[in-house]
């Protein structure tokens, strides 16, 4: 039986794999069910004039699949990560994040540790989740190389 419902937001990078394996200990301690969530999008200029469409055969569902999957095996034990259940969604990282967040617990999402600013300028999903949220919002900080 469990006793509710922690949503985290995996998009392939080791902050989200940091958010992911903080979420599966944080299921195990209260309990709750575990959703992965994925999304994708279009390339930026489909759709653009001039710019050749994609091809009537191209999946970009099934490599967010393939990817979540890989993500979920590769942070949990592999018992937890038989149970999770993986969502793959075409659109908006934080909007799909925060639609599956409808009656849960817990948000998780892992952030790459820019600055606000920067954050601010790319548009960052785990800002956009944690203003829109219905329930709490963990933040897993990952650490950045610094270059020079």
């Amino acid at each position: 039986m469990t006793n509710g419902k922690i949503i985290v937001g995996v998009d392939g990078s080791t902050p989200a794999q940091q958010a992911l394996r903080w979420a599966g200990r944080q299921a195990e301690l209260t309990g709750s069910s575990l959703v992965a969530v994925m999304a994708w999008e279009l390339p930026g200029a489909f759709g653009w004039a001039g710019v050749p469409g994609l091809p009537q055969d191209l999946d970009l569902e099934e490599p967010a699949a393939r990817a979540l999957a890989e993500a979920v095996a590769d942070a949990l034990p592999p018992q937890q990560a038989e149970s999770v259940e993986q969502v793959v969604v075409m659109g908006n990282p934080a909007q799909a994040i925060l639609d599956r967040a409808e009656g849960a617990d817990l948000i998780v999402v892992g952030v790459r540790g820019h600055g606000t600013f920067r954050a601010t300028l790319l548009g960052s999903v785990s800002h956009t989740v944690t203003v829109h949220a219905s329930c709490p919002v963990v933040v897993v900080r990952g650490t950045t190389e610094v270059t020079g």
